[in-house]
């Protein structure tokens, strides 16, 4: 199958949280090929603690930067540019899926050329959306959705995460036709027994999306 690249409708929209409860269903080996920001706890870092599985596999991020900020300027203050050829997919375990978590939402710059979503096309990846519910979160949605459409990149799935808005998450996916991959709902602490619940909520339905898509 295809890794798994989980990207959000824009920034500190639960990324993270969803990228780890991916790993723990499906038993996957977690990447984050760009970290701005948060070196000394970065997203890997919290991947690894919330996973409990034997399975996976934590590869090192290829681009760390100190700034919390798009990479493309946490880079130029870094005094260095970001590429689009420094990333290469990790060594692959057979059989074993990939799941790649974006930084900040698909329009992201990762240099004054590329974006984020030019690191999804170069990988060969299929799309999680993140989406959670606040004022101008369907505009964020759609517009995400439809890039990623537009570029004929296949999305897996739309995770909502956060309060429940039922009338803003039936319109998005009414006028997106984009499937709903599952719900994380707002969590006052969060721990690995919690992520394997969601996991365990998440799998079966997971395993069908990722069954259809690749017939």
């Amino acid at each position: 199958m295809r890794p798994i690249f989980v990207t959000g409708i824009g920034t500190d929209v639960g990324k993270t949280v969803v990228s780890a409860i991916l790993v723990e269903a499906l038993g996957a080996d977690y990447w984050k090929p760009v970290q701005a920001g948060g070196l000394e706890e970065s997203d890997t870092d919290r991947v690894r603690r919330l996973v409990t599985n034997k399975l996976s596999s934590f590869h090192p991020e290829t681009v760390r930067l100190k700034t919390p900020a798009s990479p493309h300027a946490a880079a130029k203050l870094a005094g260095r540019r970001v590429s689009l050829d420094e990333f290469q997919l990790p060594p692959a375990v057979p059989g074993r899926p990939l799941v790649i978590e974006g930084a900040g939402g698909v329009l992201v710059p990762l240099n004054d050329r590329d974006y984020m979503i030019d690191l999804i096309q170069k990988l060969g990846c299929e799309a999680v959306v993140v989406s959670r519910n606040y004022l101008g979160s369907i505009n964020h949605s759609l517009l995400t959705i439809e890039e990623l459409q537009r570029r004929e990149i296949e999305i897996l799935g739309l995770v909502f995460n956060g309060e429940e808005n039922p009338d803003t998450e039936s319109l998005i996916l009414s006028r997106t036709g984009v499937a709903l991959l599952g719900r994380v709902r707002r969590e006052t602490t969060l721990t690995p027994e919690l992520i394997r619940r969601y996991a365990d909520e998440f799998a079966a339905d997971l395993s069908r999306r990722i069954a259809q898509q690749t017939i």
